[in-house]
Order: structure tokens, then C-alpha cells, then sequence
């Protein structure tokens, strides 16, 4: 099915509305968003250390590629558990810290709710050296739930992480009840039409990186040109450390971590996917790895995420597409509001009859 969604509350005729179900919905959405954000310095360490996140944060220490490393990672008990566990697997250029209020909302709806930072990003481990692949990231992962005794999931995984959510899925089909993804990067195979960039180039252009470039990039490629004040923090949170000591290591993993999204396609096996699948999309989201260096006549074409959200819902057996109308690549930020009765109708399991 598929629901162009530009109300203010999208409407499930015939059924309970999520609002009056979840009466706190808006409370925690106000609260959250309010607070999101108010402690985040102008500048930290390679692992934010001096970044506080919303929630307590746990380490899970494990050992990949003959190197000791560490994943961050948040477990939120909700109050009153429904029994169900949802794992939020973050984007490129953010961190578990993001997801704040869709912690909040799903914690209010009974769900356990795991936050992992992933090897490279957040709190986590920025190794000398790793080949970064969306299977060994997996399976890092899969270790993170078999420590905390998690046996099944509901995966929602945003931007790169609905690439990982995806990988995830496929390995692992036994695990994932549900799987949302929200705005994920990958709908299209960029290196059949953008230049290949060494991660040696990569690495160049993070070096490179300014607090300016990085909010100019979020601007036009997250929030389409629409910037409000309370986006800053969110621009801290990836630039913060471009100060640090370390910050040539966090950058060698950006680039590591660049080559992997491009060269590691995830949508040719949309087909294979056997559980329910939520894909909700911005219409405005034009978000595409290696755009500003493909062809001129080829770079229109990237990323329509409407059009690439119909053709990828089409391959995959049972999925709900949600085409959200003025929205762009992160509306967990942009509209809570419009998104969480959506995600939250659908992790309630009516959707499984599609």
C-alpha cells in the first residue's frame, strides 16, 4: 500500500487512532525535542567523551579483525513492557544520540528499545584499521543482542542504517519480526553511474571538513534548504570533533566507512526480505553518495527517493510505503509528529496482513 502522508495526523480508518491510544505521544515528543541537543559542546574527543547522552550508555567489548574494540550502545526499559524489542540502527553522519525522542515514544508504547553506536561512530571504538562491510557490522550487532539475551527484534534502521537494517535482515531472518526503514540510503547502485572515489580521496575531503561544509550539506541534503535554529545541534554533534587530537582517525573511518556505502548495495535482494517491511520516504529527500562528482545530466537524476521508494517497495514481498509529503532524509526530526504514529502502527503488527 502506499499513503501520502501530509497530515498533520495521518489517519488509520477503522482503527484506534495511535494518539488517543498513546495519550503521552505529544508530551513526550514536545519534552524530547525541547531537551534534545541542550548539552552538546562545540567540541569533544574521537569518542565523545564530553557528549552526554539522553540515556546511560553501556560498552560492549568484543574483539573483530584481531583488534580489542568497543560498541556503544543505550537498552531503555520502557515502564510497562509489551514483551518487544525494537533496535534503532543509526546514519552516516549521526550517532545513537539522535534517536532521543523515537526512544521516548517507543519506551511509551512498551517497547525495549536498543540503541547501538556502531564500530566507528558515536561513542564507540575508531579502529587504526577495518574493513568496514555492512555483514561485519551485522554481526557485531547480532553479538550486542545475544549479550543482552535479545532473541527477536523489530529492526528500524534510517539513512545508512537502513542499509545495515537491511544486511541485518537478510543474515538474520529468524531475528527480525519487523523491519523499518526510514529514508534509507542505497535505493539506487550510485557506482554504476558516479566515478569511484579511492578511500584515500575520501579521507582527503574529510580532512578538509568544516563546521560551514557539514551545515550547508545537512541543509540541502537533509532538510532541503528548510533550516531552523534547533537543527544546530545536530551539526555539532558531526563537527564536534574536528578539533580533537584524534580527529585524523575518525576521519580515516569516515572514508573506510564512505567506500563501504558506496561499493555495498544492499537493493538487489529487497526481493529476498521476509518480514514485514515499513519503507517511509521524504518526497523531498534527494540524499545520493558521489552526486556533486557524477555526470551533470546523470546528477538530476540521483536520488528522487519518491520514485526509487516505489520501485524498491515493488520488489519486496510484504511491504506498507509511506511517502511523506514536505519532508526530507530525517523526519524523526523534521516531523515526529507525522512519522511515529506511522512507525508505531505498523511495529503493533496490524500491518502483517499486506
Amino acid at each position: 500500500m502506499t499513503r501520502l502522508a501530509s497530515s498533520f495526523l495521518p489517519a488509520f480508518p477503522g482503527e484506534q487512532n495511535v494518539i488517543t491510544k498513546y495519550p503521552l505521544l505529544f508530551l513526550f515528543l514536545a519534552t524530547a525535542c525541547a531537551l534534545a541537543g541542550n548539552d552538546i559542546p562545540e567540541q569533544f574527543g574521537s569518542r565523545l567523551e564530553e557528549v552526554n547522552y539522553p540515556f546511560p550508555v553501556k560498552f560492549f567489548r568484543l574483539k573483530s579483525q584481531n583488534e580489542e574494540m568497543e560498541m556503544a550502545y543505550m537498552d531503555i526499559p520502557p515502564e510497562k513492557p509489551n514483551g518487544r524489542s525494537v533496535l534503532l540502527l543509526h546514519g552516516k553522519n549521526f550517532n545513537g544520540y539522535y534517536w532521543e525522542s523515537t526512544i521516548r515514544v517507543l519506551a511509551a508504547a512498551g517497547y525495549r528499545v536498543i540503541i547501538p553506536d556502531q564500530i566507528g561512530f558515536g561513542k564507540a571504538t575508531k579502529p587504526e584499521s577495518y574493513q568496514y562491510t555492512f555483514e561485519q557490522l551485522a554481526t557485531n550487532t547480532l553479538g550486542l543482542l545475544d549479550q543482552l539475551g535479545v532473541a527477536k527484534v523489530s529492526v528500524v534502521g534510517h539513512s545508512m542504517g537502513g542499509m545495515l537494517a537491511t544486511r541485518f535482515a537478510l543474515m538474520v531472518p529468524d531475528r527480525v519480526e519487523m523491519l523499518a526503514l526510514i529514508d534509507p540510503i542505497g535505493l539506487e547502485d550510485w557506482k554504476r553511474v558516479a566515478p569511484y572515489r579511492t578511500v584515500d580521496q575520501w579521507y582527503e575531503s574529510e580532512l578538509k571538513l568544516t563546521a560551514d561544509q557539514q551545515k550547508r550539506y545537512q541543509s540541502e541534503s537533509y532538510y532541503h534548504g528548510d533550516w531552523r535554529p534547533e537543527y544546530d545541534r545536530w551539526v555539532r554533534l558531526a563537527t564536534g570533533w574536528l578539533s580533537s587530537p584524534d580527529y585524523a582517525r575518525v576521519a580515516w573511518n569516515s572514508a573506510l566507512i564512505y567506500d563501504m556505502i558506496f561499493t555495498q548495495p544492499v537493493f538487489y535482494e529487497f526481493a529476498d526480505l521476509r518480514m514485514p517491511v515499513l519503507l517511509v520516504v521524504g518526497s523531498l529527500d534527494r540524499t545520493a553518495l558521489g552526486k556533486q562528482w557524477a555526470p551533470e545530466d546523470v546528477r538530476e537524476t540521483l536520488g528522487n527517493y519518491p520514485e526509487l521508494a516505489k520501485s524498491a517497495a515493488s520488489k519486496i514481498p510484504v511491504c506498507q510505503l509511506e511517502i511523506l509529503e514536505g519532508i526530507g532524509h530525517v523526519p524523526q526530526i523534521e516531523a515526529p509528529e507525522v512519522l511515529f504514529p506511522i512507525l508505531l502502527k505498523f511495529l503493533e503488527g496490524s500491518q502483517r496482513g499486506l
